[in-house]
């Protein structure tokens, strides 16, 4: 009677190796595309043609400026605190590779399928904005320092109305998923790991989108905070203060910040998939297939948001959460447990 879903190799070691390879992969490709993707969408939505040049309708464009990058010579400010100018990249890009190896990529591809998946996931998340504030206050530098003391009040705030409303999903996937069974026993399922989430949506229930569009439309807003997406993109608001925490970083230093926001978006888009739209559930197509096609829906959408609204203001953003998205959350959350607990 399996208690829950294999994961993709049995040999540590062999996950270990393939998983790192293939994660750091498709994550690179990940970037490369998205990269692309965004100077189109924008150019569409402003009526301009975007990237042309450079292979066909500019596919290779990012492929050149990440060649332009690794050639750019990295310029050290003086009277730094080396430790942590020097290690805020990595501490930035470092996570993002343990959290995507956590999401379920189809019913039997997981690389590390653990029932607490959903919260490393958050947790790991948290690290970005160490490393942001470790660039800032690492830079002897007063915008940074201002941007990236930003980002920590932006990323504390807008994680409580994350989580609140990922609990609420959490909460629907014992309930609706007590009577699923495999190969004639039952699932022993977990709210926090992600395979058995997308698992009920597959077999037991509707996406859950259907149960939570409050939930969703809160966690989409609080993901576009998260990943300091415009219009909350105010640690590095550019008409302000330059660059915010990464003003200082030239070069592949400044590559690796640019990377970690892209997969940080990538693994926001991912997560919500899994939560609200089914994850890798679809008719015809591979599970994967169906994973990606709504993960890169989901990308769309913030792309199409950033270029579309004006950055906020500071206040304004702080507001929005404390006044309005942490208070719905809680309510949300306190209306889907009443529920489950009378039906």
């Amino acid at each position: 009677m399996p208690t829950t879903l294999p994961n993709i190799f049995e040999n540590p070691l062999m996950a270990i190796a393939i998983g790192i390879g293939g994660v750091m992969t498709v994550l690179s490709l990940n970037v490369l595309f998205c990269i692309w993707f965004e100077r189109k969408v924008s150019a569409w939505i402003q009526r301009r043609m975007g990237p042309m040049e450079v292979g066909f309708h500019g596919t290779f464009q990012t492929v050149a400026d990440m060649i332009k990058l690794l050639g750019k010579q990295l310029v050290t400010p003086a009277d730094i605190d080396k430790p942590l100018y020097h290690l805020a990249p990595i501490v930035v890009f470092a996570p993002v590779v343990a959290s995507a190896s956590l999401l379920p990529f189809s019913e039997s591809v997981a690389i590390a399928n653990i029932d607490i998946g959903l919260v490393l996931v958050f947790m790991f998340g948290g690290f970005a904005v160490i490393g942001i504030f470790m660039a800032g206050w690492g830079s002897n530098n007063k915008y940074a320092l201002l941007g990236g003391m930003r980002a920590v009040a932006q990323n504390i705030s807008y994680e409580i109305p994350l989580i609140l409303s990922a609990l609420s999903v959490v909460l629907m996937v014992p309930a609706l998923g007590r009577d699923i069974m495999i190969d004639g026993g039952a699932l022993e399922l977990t709210g926090t790991n992600l395979a058995h989430i997308t698992y009920v949506q597959a077999h037991a229930a509707p996406w859950f989108i259907v149960f939570q569009p409050v939930a969703a439309i809160i966690f989409f807003i609080a993901v576009l905070a998260e990943t300091n997406r415009a219009p909350f993109d105010i640690p590095e608001a550019e008409s302000e203060i330059v660059a915010g925490f990464h003003t200082e970083y030239s070069g592949m230093r400044f590559g690796l910040f640019f990377f970690g926001e892209f997969t940080n978006m990538f693994i926001g888009a991912m997560v919500m998939t899994v939560l609200f739209f089914g994850g890798w559930d679809g008719p015809v197509l591979p599970g994967p297939v169906w994973f990606f096609l709504k993960t890169y829906a989901v990308i769309f959408v913030m792309m199409w948001v950033r270029w579309t609204f004006p950055r906020l203001r500071f206040d304004q953003l702080m507001t929005f959460c404390w006044a309005v998205l942490i208070p719905l959350s809680i309510v949300n959350l306190l209306v889907t447990a009443f529920i489950l607990k009378v039906v």
